[in-house]
């Protein structure tokens, strides 16, 4: 084994049960892995410096290859079933092995990094891979450790990433050749099969949704931003409904987009970098996210790219509309440098309602805004997949339902308990469809949700005049600066309002239905703070 790179830890991979290697990378800075990358044919460089990458056969997450190894130590605290699914200790143990033969004589690269920025709860993390091009996306996604950090770095969770090597399912008792296996008590998760780099990213993430809360640290799919004085805001929303878009303004600063933690210092970013959806991105639309994909040190997954005239195009989606731009947060001009923010003010909510009858906006109580995050709706569009002809209803329980180690309601407990101490205002924005549903209807104007984003941050709506929407119970403003009236009432946009009752009747029994699956687990309170059922007379 001969060890290459810039510091290397005294905590070798020894510790890890791997040796017998290759060449090992350790810690290598941005230039390096490129001439890497670019030297062992994993990636292009394209014009102004980005790097081209493809991912193969697996263009987004694996979510059904994912798997929790059942050991004591976490086995009754795990929320099992459909995101969480069983992995025995000694077949986890078989493939670890097998990996780890499969490694002897290849070369390797070792970052030592850092998840969350809040020193009070600041993660030492090791990810260990076989490709340049995973090693710079950590190297862009996580919080990099200074040379004597990294001299002393003792891994407190570690992601062994071997995409190369593939798992047989009948040998191993995967579902497939790919898979995702967290074991909570050894500290580390096994990834082989899968060339798609956001398996890294939210693997860690899956590891502090385990553990913070434990420490009464809520943590949350969420963005989060502020303004000069420090007030905060957070965005929780799936992906499409416009949690990155809305979190960059340009006028408040980035504190994260994607993953954050709330403490009691306050709310904190677990990341370093970005990870950004980029299909169809324009300059126009989103500037500072189109800026990053024109530099070198940003990755480009699966983006349109002509290699003889290497120029890159946003719009091409023959590979995937999952296309992604990685890059750290300080490509971003208006980014905070510390990932830190106060405790939030406002809380925003966002759907994209495609069935055309959620208002734009709507003020919560507790009740409901608990009620909501369980149930973190938004909804798929006519389409955007295979056999999608018609809206239908996700819903993804804390707007992260694959990446929450613990049961929902742990975290709405914390959430409760956090907008309780702090006084907090909770909205709900969608961003989706008015005067019918997708193919009828047309989508909310961006210039209309940004003013009311802009009349939320500003103070302008804390004590605005509300209606009772009377299906989903929603608190709606009668007025919103620079929002058509008609906008804020989507019965009144569309051709037909008793077409518009029963299609808000049909998506207020998708909620109904959707929440059962909490009662015995919330107050009463909040199993009837979502809609009712009973269609207008």
């Amino acid at each position: 084994m001969q060890d290459l790179g810039k510091v290397r830890s005294h905590y070798g991979l020894e510790n890890h049960g791997i040796s017998n290697t290759g060449a090992v990378y350790w810690n290598l800075h941005t230039a390096a892995l490129y001439e890497q990358a670019i030297h062992n044919r994993e990636g292009h460089l394209a014009h102004l410096g980005p790097l081209i990458v493809r991912t193969g056969q697996h263009t987004g997450r694996s979510a059904n290859d994912k798997f929790t190894v059942t050991e004591p130590s976490s086995q009754e605290k795990i929320w099992w079933g459909k995101h969480n699914k069983p992995f025995s200790v000694d077949a986890y143990n078989i493939l670890k092995r097998r990996l780890l033969s499969y490694w002897q004589g290849k070369q390797l690269y070792v970052n030592d990094v850092f998840a969350g920025h809040d020193p009070d709860y600041q993660m030492p993390v090791r990810i260990i891979t076989e490709t340049a091009w995973h090693s710079l996306f950590v190297r862009n996604m996580f919080i990099l450790a200074t040379e004597e950090q990294q001299a002393k770095h003792v891994p407190e969770f570690t992601v062994l990433h071997a995409p190369n090597f593939h798992a047989s399912p009948e040998e191993d008792g995967t579902r497939t050749d790919a898979f995702v296996i967290i074991n909570f008590a050894e500290r580390t998760v096994i990834i082989g099969g899968t060339q798609y780099a956001g398996e890294i990213k939210k693997s860690i993430f899956t590891a502090l949704n385990y553990y913070l809360p434990q420490k009464g640290v809520l943590s949350m799919h969420c963005s989060a931003n502020m303004d000069g004085v420090g007030e905060t805001a957070i965005f929780f929303g799936l992906s499409g409904t416009g949690k990155t878009t809305l979190s960059a303004d340009a006028s408040r600063v980035l504190i994260g987009d994607d993953e954050h933690g709330w403490s009691d210092n306050g709310v904190f970013n677990f990341e370093g970098g970005c990870y950004a959806k980029v299909i169809r991105l324009s300059p126009e639309g989103e500037p500072e996210i189109f800026g990053t994909t024109r530099r070198f040190g940003t990755i480009l997954e699966n983006v349109g790219f002509d290699i003889d005239k290497t120029v890159v195009n946003l719009d091409d989606n023959s590979l995937t509309e999952n296309t992604r731009a990685s890059y750290p947060i300080g490509y971003i001009p208006n980014a905070s440098k510390d990932g830190l923010g106060g405790h939030p003010k406002n809380i925003i909510m966002l759907t994209a309602d495609a069935f055309g009858v959620l208002p734009p906006i709507a003020k919560l109580t507790r009740e409901q805004a608990l009620f909501h995050f369980l149930s973190g709706y938004t909804a798929k569009v006519a389409g955007t997949e295979r056999g999608v002809t018609e809206p239908q209803a996700t819903f993804s329980a804390c707007y992260g339902a694959p990446f929450m180690a613990l049961s929902p309601v742990v975290y709405a407990n914390l959430l409760g308990e956090k907008i309780d101490s702090h006084d907090v205002n909770v909205w709900l924005i969608n961003t989706g469809w008015i005067g019918g549903p997708h193919g009828i209807g047309e989508r909310i104007k961006l210039k209309y949700t940004r003013a009311m984003v802009n009349g939320i941050l500003d103070g302008k709506l804390d004590d605005v005049e509300t209606v009772v929407d009377p299906i989903f119970g929603l608190h709606v403003p009668t007025a919103v600066e620079g929002v058509p009236a008609e906008v804020l009432n989507p019965r009144q946009t569309w051709t037909d309002p008793l077409d518009y009752d029963r299609q808000a009747v049909r998506l207020a029994e998708m909620f109904v239905a959707n929440f059962e699956q909490f009662a015995g687990e919330v107050d009463e309170a909040v199993l009837t703070a979502g809609p009712s059922i009973l269609e207008r007379q």
